[in-house]
């Protein structure tokens, strides 16, 4: 993989989207979009901004003729962290008139790996249908939801965070290392 497109929606647990671009590769072009809810997020939560990441380009999400609102700009894979449940149902219906929702329109169209993280709960049954909606057509939906079998290595938030960045970057088939299920190795 080259590229990646790397989008953060206006959802609570933005900082989980900076800590996955911080994750990813060096080697990796990344292109990274803050939607205008997550800019006011980001300020209202008093984040610590992006730190590790290298290789990054920012885009502003309503520059709706920047590189990757193209299919022919190609990048293998787009990733919504954490995605709101507006940013879901306009993909899921097809509205594109952010540079995010744009983007991933341009995935869907290309048949190119699409991954949200939705951060909703409960969820209602519209923001269910439209999930559904969207698996059907091949988009991995990956709220951050934590395994069990885990339960020793997410004992603390920061630990917790690395398990679900380590499940998104295995569903984009991006090589990591995160506390696996190992079955019942004493047999």
């Amino acid at each position: 993989m080259k590229r990646i497109i790397v989008g953060i929606s206006g959802a609570s647990g933005l900082e989980l989207g900076i800590r996955f671009i911080d994750a990813l590769p060096s080697e990796l072009e990344k292109y990274c979009i803050l939607s205008q809810g997550a800019k006011r997020i980001l300020a209202l939560e008093n984040l610590r901004g992006m730190q590790k990441a290298t290789n990054v380009l920012w885009l502003e999400d309503n520059d709706l003729g920047a590189c990757i609102s193209s299919g022919s700009f190609y990048c293998e894979a787009m990733a919504i962290i954490p995605c709101s449940m507006n940013t879901l149902a306009k993909i899921a219906n097809g509205i594109a008139d952010t540079l995010i929702t744009r983007s991933a329109s341009v995935m869907l169209k290309e048949q190119r790996k699409l991954l949200l993280a939705p951060r909703e709960m409960p969820l209602s049954a519209i923001a269910l249908e439209n999930m559904l909606k969207l698996s059907r057509l091949g988009v991995g939906i990956a709220p951050p939801i934590f395994g069990y079998y885990a339960l020793e290595a997410t004992q603390n938030l920061e630990s917790m965070e690395q398990f679900f960045i380590g499940k998104w970057l295995d569903m984009l088939q991006i090589p990591c290392d995160y506390n696996r299920w190992c079955g019942n190795q004493n047999h």
